[in-house]
């Protein structure tokens, strides 16, 4: 069997994709062991991405100009008013597209096409293109942004024809794919596919990513550290949890003695966020470290790790995080919306809290900070969902359409 991949985002660090996109190269090698993989790499510029790690039998990688033209841009400025087309999307798209007509698709028993970031350059790209209607296309996240839970973006006429675009895309597609149920089903309804947008959760495998860095990790001071270390964005409220936290710290010295909070956060304003927590020295709020530090210290130096799903009605996306954190088994607590991906996944009441419930919050965190307390025991907070097995049974129903 012959797989294409083309990839947008291999990057080791400074971005949840690319850690992703490792992952699913190296879970669908172990998945196919015996077949052919080769992976056409497009991407923004120029990094060290260590792909001599990626199980794959080919990789070719480009780096695309996607420097916007002078004239371009100037009459941008008039020609989106006027007709609600965007020529820096399609100038970008245009250049995607100029290396995508150029593969040789044809000896591909199946080919994927994975998007990256929020603006799914990669797959408009594709529109109208031969390959696509023997493509499998993966949504890392929902598109426009508009239907982004959490974001602030306005519903304008560019966002609309956006979306028509994309129609487009899926309309021609094989197939859709995204990396949530929930995401799966608003996809499918928001696009009115009569295809079935399939789900694909995250993959984490240590395989595909150097972890010897760790020079920059923190050692842990106290008995219990709980840890975030991520971007605060779409609704994201870490405020909740800090003001638990500091509540229980001011209310009882054994948790003030024995507990410490590291957090390594983007997306926020960290100068306030310290000012905010300056009276509660367990609060420990730093800059975010690379993949490799920062796992280092998840896995050796953290009992307790926060993930952060977006808010805060709704979140049906994945977070990248949960197949990394599912692999080392220890405990977490998820702040989360009452409709929200991970509360299909996470079962055990106690690895999961209401974002919108400062008490259930407080008492989910004191429960867990206790439990780790007395025990180092591993947990399975995310149960076998991200097993080589379940990843192997998803993929062959989405290898048959």
């Amino acid at each position: 069997m012959k797989f294409l991949v083309i990839e947008q985002d291999l990057r080791v660090s400074g971005t949840s994709q690319g850690i992703i996109s490792r992952s699913f190269l190296s879970k669908l090698r172990t998945a196919y062991p015996q077949s052919n993989i080769d992976v056409v790499y497009l991407k923004q510029y120029h990094s060290e991405d260590q792909l001599d790690l990626l199980p794959v039998d080919n990789i070719e990688s480009h780096v695309l100009n996607l420097k916007i033209p002078f004239f371009t841009k100037w009459l941008n400025k008039v020609y989106w008013r006027l007709f609600h087309i965007s020529l820096k999307d399609r100038h970008i798209n245009s250049v995607y597209a100029s290396y995508i007509t150029k593969i040789n698709y044809h000896q591909y028993n199946h080919i994927f096409i994975r998007s990256a970031g929020l603006n799914h350059e990669i797959l408009l790209a594709t529109k109208d293109l031969p390959i696509l209607k023997y493509a499998i296309i993966n949504f890392h996240d929902p598109y426009p942004l508009f239907w982004y839970a959490g974001s602030k973006t306005a519903l304008t006429n560019l966002e609309l024809f956006r979306m028509k675009e994309m129609h487009q895309v899926v309309s021609q597609a094989k197939t859709c794919m995204s990396s949530a149920v929930l995401m799966s089903q608003d996809m499918q309804y928001l696009y009115g596919s009569k295809k079935f947008f399939h789900p694909l959760p995250h993959q984490y495998c240590e395989k595909v990513f150097d972890l010897s860095d760790n020079n920059q990790v923190i050692k842990k001071s106290k008995k219990v550290t709980i840890s975030y270390h991520g971007a605060i964005q779409f609704g994201r409220d870490i405020e909740i949890l800090l003001d638990a936290y500091q509540n229980l710290v001011n209310t009882e010295n054994l948790y003030r003695d024995q507990t410490e909070f590291i957090l390594r956060m983007k997306g926020i304003n960290l100068n306030k966020l310290k000012k905010r927590y300056s009276n509660t020295s367990n609060i420990i709020i730093l800059e975010c470290l690379n993949f490799s530090n920062s796992s280092n210290e998840q896995i050796f130096e953290t009992d307790i790790t926060i993930v952060l799903e977006n808010g805060p009605l709704y979140c049906n996306i994945l977070v990248g995080k949960a197949p990394f954190l599912a692999a080392y088994n220890k405990p977490v607590l998820s702040i989360s919306p009452n409709r929200s991906e991970l509360r299909a996944i996470i079962t055990d009441e106690r690895f999961i809290a209401n974002m919108n419930d400062p008490e259930e919050v407080k008492l989910k965190l004191e429960n867990l900070i206790i439990d780790r307390m007395n025990s180092n025991e591993p947990v399975s907070p995310f149960g076998d969902y991200f097993s080589d097995e379940k990843f192997k049974k998803s993929i062959g129903k989405i290898l048959k359409g």
